[in-house]
């Protein structure tokens, strides 16, 4: 059955914008003002006048995350690359949207081949006998 029409339209469209994106970085950036440590400073006073802006870059790497202060410079050179990762996100998202929707409109999905149980078989482990 596959996509509609209508989806596969969207879905070329949403492949030329792709071509269009160029490097991309992965992770979140974030601007932030904090306070330090010396009590005496400006960022404890009434109101506080806190230290930044900051840009943080946090990402996954090797299933630790990682994070990493950004010059405004260092910010401002790879912004571009912020921007593009975090529209291919979304227009993956949106292919995986029409990609589960045609799926799901297919009539043979969700049928049951054979007569078999609904469910797997339970395994029940046997305790061992014998000292150890």
């Amino acid at each position: 059955m596959g996509l509609t029409p209508r989806q596969r339209t969207r879905a070329r469209i949403i492949a030329s914008e792709l071509a269009t994106i160029g490097p991309v970085l992965p992770g979140t950036v974030l601007r932030r003002e904090t306070r330090c440590g010396r009590a005496n400073c400006r960022c404890h006073a009434n109101p506080p006048q806190l230290h930044g802006p900051y840009w943080w870059w946090t990402r996954s790497v090797g299933g630790k995350t990682v994070t990493r202060m950004l010059s405004d410079e260092l910010y401002e050179d790879y912004r571009a690359y912020f921007e593009d990762q975090r529209r291919a996100r979304e227009l993956l998202g949106e292919l995986e949207s029409l990609a589960l929707s045609a799926l799901e409109a297919d009539p043979r999905y969700g049928q049951r081949r054979g007569r078999g149980p609904t469910a797997p078989p339970r395994v029940v482990d046997k305790p061992r006998s014998g000292s150890r």
